[in-house]
C-alpha cells in the first residue's frame, strides 16, 4: 500500500436487525440447492453472519452500502469506484511499473476477478510514481519494458468501526492480493499477500504469509509510516485456494481472524498515540507489483486475484451522532458523502472541501481553544481550553468552535446531550454553552466547578426540539468570559459529544 459520511445501518426483518439471503448464499458456502433445502427444511431464508460469529452473538448488522456478493455480470459502480474507468484515477494509478486499468475488473460466476495481464500494446501513462526512494515509470522496469496492467476498486462509502470479511484467493504470480482501507491520516492493511514472490529477503512477504499492518499518515507523512504490523505464517499457499479473512476494528482494538478462528489481537493501550484508526475508512481491493520481492514474468500472466464476497458488519448505536462520532470526538473531519470526493485527496490531506469539513475556529478563539493530541477520553485527540495564567484574563468576550453547516441531522423530540469533560485543578470555567443552530436552541452545562478534577466525567443535559434539523443545522461549543475567573483559569478538555433519544 502507498498511503498513506456517513454509513447507514440497514435493518431488515423489522426488529431482528438481520439480513436474509436465499439459496445463492448457500451455494457460495458450498451447498447445492437440494442440500440447502435439507439443511433448512422449513425453507426459511438463512441469515448472513460473520464466519467468526456464525450465531451472531455480537449483534452484527450488515452494511449493505459497502458489502458485495459480486453477483451479476459487471461491477456495481454505485458501490465501487473502478480505478481508470472513464479515464479517472483516485489518488494514484497503481504501483509502477504496473498500472491499474478498468478492463481488468471482471465480475463473472459470482466472483470478482482482478486480472493482471501482459499488455505490450497498452498505452501506459507517461509518468512516474515515487515510492519512497524509488521512482518508476508505468510499464517500464529498470529501463526495459514491463507492460503489466492490473486492477483496483475502492468503496464509495466510508464507515467507522466494524467487522470486515473477505473470501479470496491470491493471484498465482508475483503480484499482491491486497485488502485494505484508508481514512483521514490512517491506513489499515487487513492483509497483503503474494502467491509467487521472486526474491526472499528478511521482512518480505512469502507465499504462505498474511500481513496485517497499520500506517500513520498524520503529518509529516514521510516514511516509515508503519505504526504496527503482524505477520502470520499460514499452513497453505495463498494462491492455492479460497480462504476467509476477517478483521474486527473496534473503537480501541483490532482482532484478526482466519477461516473463522481468532489469530491475533491488540489494543489502543498497547499502541498509545500510534493507535491511528480513529476515523471512517473506505475499502480498497487491488493487486500491485512489489518490485523488492520481484516482478511477474510474461509466462505467469494472466493471473487473477479472486474474491467471492466482501462484507462489512457494524453494531447499532443509540447515539444519533454515531455516523460522525469521530468528528464529534475531535479526531478528524466530518464527511459529506453526498458530494464528490476529490480524486486527488490523500489520507494526509487536511484541507477542507465539499467532501470533508473540519471544526471552525475564529481568530480570537484559536488562542485559547485547540484540538490537541495525547489527552483524550477516546481516540487520541480532544478539544482543549488552554486557560490563562497569573495576572491574565480572557482577551475576548467568548471563545467558540463551530461545526460546518449541515453537520447536524436530528429529528424532533426529547434527547440527552452529553459530553466528556476533564477539569484540571484550580479555578475553572463554571459553564459551557452548547448552541444548536437551526432550529436554534441553547444548552448550558452549569456548575462545572463542583465536578471531580483530573478525571474524565460525563456531563449531560436534557433537550427538546419541536422541529427537526434544517438542512444547514450546526453545533457550537462556547466558553464565555463572564463564566470564567478574572485571573488564572485552569485548563479543561472536552471530548465525545453525543445525542441520544430519551428512553
Amino acid at each position: 500500500m502507498i498511503f498513506k459520511r456517513t454509513f447507514n445501518l440497514v435493518l431488515i426483518l423489522g426488529l431482528t436487525g438481520l439480513i436474509t439471503i436465499g439459496c445463492e448464499e448457500n451455494k457460495k458456502d458450498g451447498l447445492t440447492e437440494n442440500e440447502s433445502e435439507q439443511t433448512n427444511p422449513t425453507n426459511q431464508e438463512t441469515t448472513i453472519s460473520p464466519f467468526s460469529d456464525p450465531d451472531n452473538k455480537e449483534g452484527w448488522v450488515l452494511n449493505e452500502e459497502i458489502s458485495d456478493e459480486f453477483e451479476g455480470t459487471k461491477i456495481d459502480t454505485t458501490k465501487w469506484f473502478v480505478e481508470g474507468q472513464n479515464g479517472d484515477y483516485y489518488i494514484w494509478k497503481g504501483r509502477a511499473p504496473s498500472q491499474y486499468v478498468p478492463h481488468n475488473v471482471v465480475v463473472e460466476n459470482g466472483n470478482l476477478k482482478l486480472r493482471t495481464q501482459w499488455e505490450p500494446d497498452y498505452n501506459f501513462a507517461k509518468e512516474s510514481y515515487a515510492d519512497g526512494a524509488n521512482k518508476d515509470a508505468y510499464g517500464v522496469y529498470e529501463g526495459k519494458p514491463l507492460p503489466v496492467t492490473t486492477a483496483a476498486i475502492v468503496s464509495k462509502k466510508r464507515f467507522l468501526n466494524g467487522y470486515m470479511e473477505i473470501k479470496s484467493k491470491a493471484p498465482k504470480a508475483a503480484m499482491t492480493a491486497a485488502f485494505w482501507a484508508i481514512g483521514f491520516e490512517q491506513e489499515l492493511d487487513m492483509y497483503e499477500q503474494m502467491g509467487v514472490p521472486k526474491i526472499a529477503k528478511e521482512g518480505s512477504i512469502t507465499n504462505n504469509m498474511n500481513r496485517t499492518a497499520i500506517h500513520d499518515w498524520s503529518p509529516p507523512s514521510t516514511r516509515p509510516t508503519k505504526a504496527f504490523g503482524y505477520d502470520e505464517t499460514l499452513p497453505y499457499v495463498t494462491s492455492d485456494d479460497f480462504h476467509i479473512y476477517g478483521v474486527e476494528w473496534g473503537e480501541d482494538y483490532l482482532k484478526i481472524f482466519r477461516d473463522g478462528k481468532f489469530v491475533y489481537g491488540f489494543t489502543q493501550d498497547e499502541l498509545g498515540t500510534d493507535w491511528v484508526l480513529n476515523n471512517p475508512m473506505e475499502i480498497w481491493i487491488d493487486s500491485e507489483i512489489f518490485k523488492w520481492i520481484g516482478v511477474p514474468h510474461k509466462e505467469e500472466l494472466p493471473a487473477t486475484f479472486e474474491v467471492e464476497y466482501m462484507r462489512v458488519w457494524q453494531k447499532p448505536s443509540d447515539n444519533l451522532l454515531e455516523k460522525d462520532r469521530a468528528f464529534y470526538g475531535f479526531e478528524g473531519p466530518i464527511l459529506f458523502e453526498e458530494n464528490q470526493k476529490p480524486l486527488t485527496m490523500v489520507p494526509e490531506d487536511a484541507d477542507a472541501n465539499d467532501y470533508q469539513k473540519f471544526w471552525l475556529f475564529d481568530e480570537g478563539s484559536s488562542t485559547y481553544l485547540k484540538i490537541t493530541e495525547g489527552h483524550y477520553a477516546s481516540g487520541v485527540e480532544a478539544l482543549q481550553f488552554f486557560g490563562y495564567g497569573k495576572n491574565d484574563s480572557l482577551k475576548v468576550d467568548k471563545v467558540k468552535v463551530t461545526s460546518p453547516k449541515g453537520a447536524l441531522n436530528i429529528p424532533a423530540g426529547d434527547f440527552i446531550l452529553s459530553m466528556k469533560l476533564w477539569l484540571d485543578q484550580g479555578r475553572v470555567a463554571n459553564k459551557i454553552h452548547v448552541l444548536l443552530g437551526n432550529p436554534e436552541i441553547e444548552v448550558v452545562f452549569d456548575g462545572l466547578k463542583d465536578l471531580p478534577r483530573r478525571q474524565w466525567v460525563t456531563i449531560e443535559q436534557k433537550i427538546s426540539r419541536a422541529k427537526a434539523s434544517e438542512f444547514d443545522d450546526f453545533l457550537t461549543l462556547e466558553i464565555r468570559k463572564s463564566d470564567l475567573p478574572k485571573t488564572k483559569a485552569a485548563k479543561l478538555f472536552m471530548d465525545d459529544l453525543a445525542i441520544k433519544k430519551v428512553k
